[in-house]
């Protein structure tokens, strides 16, 4: 058992600033000598990326669907051991979906910290706060952080909203600075922002101040006790010896770190290479295509010496290969964007793909791929706007948790293995081993 301060910061809804925030809070964390881990509840790419840059330390998913209650028990003990403060970002409202971050944060004791846009709100900013407290009984409370304040005045009158036993802890003011850019599938991706470093230094100097004004005294956040259910489940080295090339760059970069432990507890040797960076593909027995954003970078890789050409020489040669959402893209023969230009691709998967400007599938999936045992599923999730049309039969169908109408379907056409789903791979070793060790 460990102890750790630790958080989980929520918020009544999506765009009250918890990334900003939580980047803030871990960075003067940081920048104060301290360990942080930092986690993201759900299945999420782009905050992670902007996390693990603030704290210096890669930023792993807790969801309670794709990886399971002791899966998630282990990750933050594992944490705990070797961190001075956890802190855990929520995703959308602190009630939303099934699970939710408060099915979490309930799971694991652990505080919640809502961070609320304060800047059309005065005395009502008590109320909502006073609702998310009180809306599940069984949750504990850190208290609140009223973000986008316009002044001093203006934070003195929410701070007497609060009802008593609900502290403010910061009250951090509205700042242009603070604000990340967005593009046209949300936020950019920290790769794609030079000054993100110089921008998390000003987010945590802002929080450092913020925090003085509200406790001049210091501010600690309450610790935790973490634990196991026991020692984990040993491994079989079912891909020992084997040679996994993953691409891993802005075009293919929707990497979950638990999936890259997952291939080397397994025994797999792994070759992380990135073709945007003329990196050719490397020797290897089996390879994954990862997520990202091959539709901005097409005219790189069409234009990469060997990349195309080295995939169609690892499909003929009846190797593995694993292609998820925008690394499925990239096998078609075409993709369009969303301005209606046409992009070649590798023309290993029959087909194309339309990118619009609105999401075609967002949800949590389950899938039996081929050849596994019956009720035995991978878990993962779906997130993308772009559609896309196949003569190819799908080899299974996934399911979906919340009864929504994303249920992704998977293709097998000779060793490529394609689907809009973003696996999580620790669901199901098995199922891994067993496709990358053909």
């Amino acid at each position: 058992m460990h102890h750790c301060p630790a958080v989980l910061i929520s918020a009544p809804a999506s765009g009250q600033g918890k990334t900003t925030i939580t980047a803030a809070i871990a960075r003067h964390a940081r920048n104060s000598g301290k360990t942080v881990r930092v986690f993201k509840t759900g299945p999420d790419f782009l905050d992670p990326m902007i996390l693990e840059l603030a704290s210096g330390h890669p930023v792993y998913q807790l969801d309670l669907f794709m990886g399971g209650r002791p899966h998630c028990r282990a990750l933050l003990a594992q944490a705990a051991a070797e961190a001075d403060l956890i802190l855990v970002e929520g995703v959308m409202g602190l009630f939303d979906g099934e699970p939710s971050s408060a099915d979490l944060a309930r799971a694991f004791g652990l505080p919640v910290l809502a961070v609320m846009d304060a800047a059309s709100m005065a005395q009502t900013f008590g109320a909502l706060a006073l609702g998310l407290q009180r809306y599940r009984p069984d949750l504990r409370f850190a208290g609140v952080v009223a973000n986008r304040v316009g002044s001093a005045a203006h934070a003195q009158m929410i701070e007497k909203s609060l009802p008593a036993g609900l502290p403010l802890v910061a009250a951090v003011p509205r700042q242009a600075e603070l604000s990340l850019p967005e593009r046209h599938l949300g936020l950019v991706q920290a790769l794609e922002l030079p000054d993100l470093d110089a921008q998390l230094d000003a987010w945590a100097a802002h929080w450092g101040q913020a925090l003085q004004n509200a406790h001049s005294g210091g501010y600690e956040f309450e610790s935790v006790e973490f634990y196991v259910d026991g020692p984990p489940a040993p491994c079989l080295p079912l891909l020992q010896g084997r040679r996994i090339a993953v691409a891993q760059d802005a075009a293919f970069s929707f990497i979950y770190p638990a999936n890259l432990d997952c291939l080397r507890e397994l025994g797999a040797d792994l070759l992380l290479f990135a073709p945007l960076q003329g990196q050719v593909l490397p020797a290897c027995d089996a390879l994954w295509l990862p997520g990202g954003y091959p539709e901005l970078h097409a005219q790189a890789l069409r234009e990469h010496p060997s990349f195309y050409r080295d995939l169609r020489a690892h499909v003929q040669a009846c190797k593995p290969l694993l292609a998820e959402c925008g690394g499925m893209l990239c096998l078609l023969d075409e993709l369009i964007d969303a301005e209606g230009q046409s992009q070649a691709m590798a023309a290993l998967l029959p087909g194309s793909a339309r990118l619009q400007k609105r999401l075609a599938a967002l949800g949590l999936q389950a899938i039996e791929w081929p050849g596994q045992p019956s009720g035995q599923a991978l878990r993962g999730h779906t997130f993308h706007y772009s559609v896309m049309d196949s003569p190819l039969a799908p080899s299974a169908h996934a399911s979906n948790p919340n009864a929504g109408r994303a249920r992704e379907a998977l293709f097998d056409h000779g060793s490529v293995r394609a689907s809009y789903i973003h696996h999580y791979f620790p669901s199901n070793p098995a199922a891994i081993a067993a496709f990358f060790g053909t």
